[in-house]
């Protein structure tokens, strides 16, 4: 048809040229626009292709077909074929399960014998630190959703403080000028002065066109990272020149029988003003640096860092209820078959970012950020603690897991903390509070490393269940996943936790343990008694020890009278 158009004349063949150019100069402006069409085919390739060549042969068999009876058989076969590649691919979710087979292979996965203990514990919950950010700004500017990231060594809550959404003339003409960067590790997050930070961006996350985080990434794609990589969450830092930057985390699908996501690097988006020469840049080729896994090396500030898509780090938790076979996560199995467990009143689910010291686990993992994820089993029912995961939040190769089951520890998992926590404190009104946020707390503590669960208890609104108070003091807890005991500890003296919790178990752990006498505990009277009658007890035996017994028993009556026993 286009042949014999262009053949008409030279008009027409004006008019070819110029409809051909259009949408060479659309196809390349609008990239953004139609890349989520190019992800999908390339999420889906082998699907649609199977899907596309036996539609072919079967409408070409149905066409050649002079039969009614075969005309009808071919069409009865391809409505059973597309019947049950939807409720087989997608109904029982068998796609997603063999694209979450391909992750676990894919996988180089470390088992450690000993969990890494944690450090730097941030206090409030991200729900919290969102709320009070925003309750910090005006009417026209939103905050986006803070994330835990290291700067200048200390591990901080950053985010934009970047135009509302609901005023579009802002989210056109303004750009992002500020960014709040609060310590985690305080219960008294400042929102103001020094850590208010005055910085411009003419990207950003809620602003419109080309000056769209996510628009200005893609167009910075070459044609094959257009087919490959889609841009993901969005991190505030400084770089190794102590400038402010806008790090894009990427995910890259590999594989083509059932493609996956994995770390595809980030892009790094300089500060800088809203001009034309930044305009220009942004419709041609985008705005940001590509820097490819292999090379964050090259980056100081990118290692040990949070970077990681927790897309990305969801699936390959999820991906460990392969460890016990194909076949195992198999609804007829299920023997080890694990999950990411749901907390239906928690907003920040799972991965929970958390500071961890590896450096006496022997492992050769780095002591910083990760993002840790509880797995239990499947059923509903079972809420115990099966495998703790730890996936390094730069993006480095590797997952470290420890397995709680095996070990047959015995520990409460995530999910069953909420009730706990209600059931130590009856007098709270829980239907105003949540406790949220369980993430792991693991000290040496009594001559033994013990692993406890850190949780904060959040008010919520009782019109909207999305919004949570955010409370300069908040009251917190700490659960022991063995011994299920609760212990209300004070938020403003993190140095004295670990001793709340040895005052509170310290019988129970000697009872069940044997342990000894920690944090200078002066022994009281009646256990000063019990240990002086066990080491009488334990006198070896002699051959005449009539006189010896006399001796012990008249020590035993003296100290009984001086106890009042």
């Amino acid at each position: 048809m286009i042949k014999n158009y262009w053949n008409k004349g030279g008009k027409q063949k004006g008019i070819t040229i110029f409809v051909i150019l259009l949408l060479l100069v659309l196809l390349f402006f609008f990239r953004d626009d139609y890349q989520p069409v190019l992800l999908f085919i390339r999420k889906y390739i082998f699907i649609i292709l199977v899907s596309v060549i036996l539609l072919f042969f079967g409408l070409r068999k149905f066409r050649k077909s002079a039969n009614v009876g075969s005309r009808l058989g071919i069409l009865a076969l391809l409505i059973v074929f597309f019947g049950l590649l939807y409720l087989v691919g997608w109904h029982y979710k068998m796609y997603d399960y063999m694209k979450t087979y391909n992750v676990f292979n894919s996988l180089n996965k470390v088992e450690i014998n000993e969990l890494p203990l944690t450090q730097n514990e941030r206090i409030q919950p991200l729900r919290n630190v969102f709320s009070m950010a925003n309750e910090s700004v005006g009417e026209t500017k939103d905050v986006s959703l803070p994330h835990l990231v290291r700067v200048d060594g200390q591990n901080k809550w950053t985010m934009a403080i970047q135009p509302s959404e609901k005023y579009v003339m802002q989210q056109i003409n303004d750009n992002t000028e500020e960014v709040f960067a609060v310590s985690s590790t305080t219960p008294f997050p400042r929102f103001s002065n020094e850590n208010r930070i005055s910085v411009t961006f003419s990207i950003g996350e809620s602003l419109k066109f080309s000056r769209n985080t996510y628009n200005a990434v893609v167009q910075r794609f070459n044609p094959w990272m257009l087919f490959n990589y889609e841009p993901s969450d969005t991190f505030y830092m400084k770089n190794d020149a102590g400038k402010w930057v806008e790090v894009v985390s990427l995910i890259k699908w590999k594989g083509f029988f059932f493609p996956y996501p994995s770390f595809g690097g980030v892009m790094i988006i300089d500060s800088g003003e809203h001009d034309m020469n930044d305009y220009i840049e942004r419709i041609t080729i985008g705005k940001g640096t590509f820097v490819s896994p292999d090379e964050i090396k090259n980056y100081p500030f990118l290692m040990k860092q949070n970077t990681l898509s927790e897309k990305v780090s969801q699936l390959e938790a999820e991906s460990l209820k392969f460890l016990g076979g194909f076949s195992d996560p198999l609804p007829w199995n299920m023997e080890t078959a694990v999950k990411i467990p749901m907390m239906p009143k928690d907003q920040n689910q799972q991965p929970y970012v958390t500071d961890f010291d590896f450096s006496g686990s022997n492992s050769n993992a780095y002591s910083g950020l990760y993002h840790w994820f509880g797995l239990e089993p499947v059923g509903n029912e079972r809420t115990s603690l099966s495998y703790s995961v730890f996936v390094p939040a730069d993006g480095t190769d590797k997952l470290y897991y420890y397995d709680h089951a095996t070990k047959k520890q015995g520990y409460a998992g995530v999910s069953a903390m909420p009730l706990k926590v209600k059931e130590s404190r009856k007098e709270y009104d829980w239907n105003a509070s949540t406790p949220v946020e369980f993430r792991p707390y693991i000290k040496n503590i009594a001559g033994r490393k013990r692993m406890f669960f850190l949780g904060t208890i959040s008010s919520i609104s009782s019109t909207d269940a999305q919004q949570f108070d955010g409370s300069a003091t908040p009251d917190l807890v700490l659960i022991d996943s063995e011994y299920r005991d609760v212990i209300w500890i004070d938020v403003k003296h993190p140095s004295s936790w670990d001793e709340e919790v040895y005052n509170q178990l310290n019988e129970a752990w000697r009872s069940s343990e044997g342990i000894g006498y920690y944090f200078k505990e002066q022994p009281k009277d009646e256990d000063i008694l019990e240990r002086e009658m066990d080491s009488l007890m334990t006198i070896p035996k002699v051959e005449d020890n009539t006189e010896v017994i006399d001796k012990l028993q008249r020590q035993i009556d003296s100290l009984k009278a001086v106890n009042g026993l």
